[in-house]
């Protein structure tokens, strides 16, 4: 199949048009080495988010709501569990986000490989998919989705979760792709998609299970709309820029000519946040502005005084409380998350056991930690994520940083080498050493698999 290179569609076109156009042609398109390098490193990383939630609820919970749906199908659960695709691609998204680890591309405020990469696999099984198509699968999904959140931009991050909205975007083109649809039948699938775009944030402002399952549901509807698509289907071709169309509707004027206009140019795969912390993102440059200082100043948890924690409004809305008595509640918990991190020196899976949660010291520092919004770094978000922090300590003395990016940012890459460490230390204890060596060594050679195999039964 001769490759060529992909160009921006005409802006003739509507918005769906465009991105269906694009989607199409990333089947045939020369796509640039380290583009595809970029595209395996995200699938390694949504291994290593999805294997420790595949042990958890809600996944567990799924698995025994859909058992008609199983031990018995195309494609499988990522522990080697027989499922149909749409049942694969909602429990796999579902395990991809729970454990607060995946992907986030900042200037969407969105996490596209939960939902991306599951959509992908199940389909990609099921279709018999060779390694470089899955690939260039996780790319065409991951380019789609990720502008259009960032048009969507603020105004719609204020009440819904881009991973939920956003995400079926994602999912429905990189399905698309593995199903070989033509540029008008991604057109429909992407228009059918958007009127399934949901997921509020209340479901992660408080001690909830639900959150997980925006991004199965972006994962499964998304599946839906390309199988939908290939057998005639059709969507509304303005249904992302028309008056009363998603744009209208869930934002405030999305310039989608901009959304659009370096598709095929520019790779946004190539500028997506490692995550470095098992929690939420929006508390993140703090932890690291406070380890940060704590490394340099060489202060004990008992020398603190107080904390002042100044952020942007996501920061301060979503993880400015002080909720912290479940695993659910404590990863969207800012004060918890720093005073854990001082005491304890990470902010990792284990961050989450009862001894943790109820550790008197974590709970003693946390009254010391304030969290209030900045104006100045707010006006950053969401293309960037910093954080202002002022420690006072017993004695008088006072340290001030400011933190311009979070560890795991395009600006403060992980290597290749920390992102396998990442890799080995949440997949060993779910499939053991020997598997967790055989995984990887696969996954970097991906793009020569010549086929999914790889993905089934990793326990074996």
């Amino acid at each position: 199949m001769p490759d060529t290179q992909t160009a921006a569609p005409s802006l003739d076109t509507t918005a769906a048009e465009r991105f269906g156009e694009y989607a199409a042609s990333v089947t045939r398109a020369n796509l640039p080495a380290e583009v595809m390098h970029a595209a395996k490193r995200c699938v390694i990383d949504w291994y290593a988010t999805t294997l420790p939630g595949a042990v958890e609820a809600p996944a567990t919970m799924l698995e025994k709501a859909l058992g008609d749906e199983l031990d018995h199908g195309e494609a499988t659960l990522l522990l080697g569990r027989r499922a149909s695709v749409r049942a694969a691609a909602l429990i796999n998204g579902t395990a991809s986000h729970t454990v607060e680890f995946d992907d986030i591309y900042a200037p969407a405020i969105y996490h596209p490989g939960s939902p991306t990469i599951a959509a992908a696999l199940a389909v990609g099984q099921a279709r018999r998919a060779t390694g470089d198509a899955f690939l260039r699968a996780v790319v065409a999904g991951y380019e789609v989705s990720t502008r259009i959140g960032a048009a969507m931009g603020r105004a719609h991050y204020k009440y819904w979760h881009n991973t939920g909205t956003i995400g079926p975007f994602g999912a429905a083109a990189a399905a698309g792709l593995l199903v070989g649809l033509d540029a008008r039948q991604h057109m429909h699938a992407l228009a059918s998609v958007a009127t399934f775009a949901a997921g509020l944030q209340q479901a992660f402002r408080g001690d909830s299970l639900s959150k997980p399952l925006h991004a199965g549901h972006a994962a499964d509807v998304g599946v839906l709309a390309a199988l939908s698509a290939e057998h005639g289907l059709l969507g509304a071709p303005a249904i992302l820029d028309a008056p009363g169309g998603m744009g209208e509707a869930m934002s405030n004027k999305p310039d989608w000519a901009a959304a659009t206009a370096d598709l095929g140019r520019a790779y946004n795969t190539q500028r997506i946040t490692v995550k470095n912390h098992g929690c939420c993102g929006h508390a993140f440059a703090a932890i690291d502005g406070a380890l940060a200082l704590q490394a340099v100043h060489k202060f004990v948890p008992s020398d603190i005084v107080s904390i002042q924690v100044g952020g942007y409004s996501a920061t301060v809305d979503v993880t400015g409380n002080y909720l912290h008595g479940t695993p659910a509640a404590a990863k969207f918990c800012l004060p918890f998350l720093v005073a854990s991190a001082l005491i304890h020196g990470s902010i990792r899976l284990d961050a989450y056991t009862p001894k943790r949660l109820s550790d008197s010291q974590v709970g003693d520092l946390m009254k010391s930690i304030a969290v209030a919004l900045d104006p100045e770094i707010d006006k950053l978000f969401p293309r960037q994520r910093a954080a202002r922090l002022r420690v006072e300590l017993k004695g008088g003395k006072v340290f001030e940083h400011f933190q311009p990016h979070r560890v795991g940012d395009p600006d403060l890459p992980l290597s290749d080498k920390q992102l396998d460490a990442k890799f080995n230390e949440l997949a060993i204890p779910v499939i053991g050493e020997a598997g967790a060596a055989r995984l990887l060594a696969k996954l970097w050679s991906l793009d020569r698999a010549g086929d999914l195999a790889f993905a089934s039964n990793l326990r074996g």
